[in-house]
């Protein structure tokens, strides 16, 4: 059986999208996740937990607060339980590879949902092409960058980087450095590391806009540090809508309604999208497949294309990004 997901009005619930009669096997299935910190997180959590209740499986949710060595003994824990199948929101690249490796040896298949494991050839991995995503939203900035700048002069350009034992921030710096690159020229790259934390990102960056305090271009790994990039430029007058004297062309990438929020108002110029609904579908319908027929080590890579929503497509693609859906339907006002 397959299932489609949908999100559901105002209060950015998810659910099923039309009538599902019980399975014909329900599972249990253990959801188990390295946290709930960004909007991507609670939506792709909300998407996969209501849809598996709702459909008549069980979940039993193992929330490891960031912590891989206690999301090891989560997932053990759940296997001793006897459930049929895993999905997983790592940690990082290195401990997925061991978790699903040990949850396969134990006869337990493993979905690993968007952030990839260091190994690909185990588990069903469903995973944004993230260097192909970044790249896509950086070359926007550049090119709006480069064209209202003086002809021959160096501009500086700000990437906020994620925690690099995670593929996933691997895969960003990639692309942000793929769309410099064509330019070479005509950037000075500065690199603020975040390790995908707000205070660690605040810090760094307040460190480099001192130290360089005319920033051209900025792409963020992760649209969720949006407000605390504002925290760190407001203050200088660098926080300004497009069109205006003094405004930094930025981009960032995951699609949530915070960052439509910014494109729309101006602020932020593009961001990567992660298909999160195609994300969440895809997971669900693999683990459910290897759980109904007996197949306890499958290997599969699923990916999500994803596409760069920017301030010259939004008109037509605004509801394509699940951020703007929320966003539409009162998420931020919660």
């Amino acid at each position: 059986m397959r299932y489609s997901i949908r999100t559901a009005a105002a209060v950015a619930a998810l659910s099923l999208g039309g009538a599902f009669a019980a399975p014909a096997q329900a599972a249990t299935i253990c959801f188990a996740f390295q946290d709930l910190e960004t909007e991507f997180w609670v939506a792709g959590h909300l998407a996969i937990t209501s849809t598996l209740t709702e459909a008549g499986h069980t979940v039993l949710e193992r929330n490891a607060n960031e912590d891989a060595n206690r999301q090891f003994e989560q997932v053990n824990d759940c296997i001793a339980q006897g459930v049929d199948g895993v999905i997983l929101i790592p940690q990082d690249g290195e401990s997925a590879t061991t978790i699903v490796a040990n949850a396969q040896e134990n006869d337990v298949p493993v979905a690993v949902f968007n952030r990839p494991p260091s190994d690909l050839s185990r588990g069903i991995v469903v995973v944004a092409d993230n260097a192909v995503i970044a790249e896509q939203a950086v070359d926007h900035i550049v090119e709006k960058a480069l064209a209202e700048a003086e002809e021959g002069a160096t501009l500086n350009a700000v990437i906020v980087v994620g925690d690099l034992g995670d593929p996933n921030a691997v895969g960003r710096r990639a692309g942000f450095n793929s769309a410099i690159e064509k330019h070479a020229d005509r950037f000075n790259v500065i690199e603020v590391a975040s390790n995908w934390d707000a205070a660690t990102a605040l810090s760094n960056l307040e460190a480099a806009v001192t130290a360089n305090p005319q920033i051209d271009l900025l792409f963020t790994s992760s649209d969720f540090l949006f407000p605390t990039i504002r925290s760190v430029l407001e203050p200088r007058g660098m926080w300004v809508p497009r069109g205006e004297e003094g405004h930094v062309w930025m981009a960032g990438l995951d699609g949530d309604a915070t960052a439509c929020s910014l494109i729309k108002e101006g602020y932020v110029d593009a961001t990567g999208v992660q298909d999160l609904y195609f994300e969440a579908e895809s997971a669900l319908n693999a683990i459910l497949k290897a759980v109904e027929e007996g197949n306890t080590d499958p290997n599969e890579v699923i990916e999500d294309p994803g596409f760069a929503l920017t301030s010259d497509n939004l008109a037509e693609r605004e509801m394509d990004m699940w951020g703007c859906v929320l966003l539409a339907e009162g998420f931020l006002d919660q």
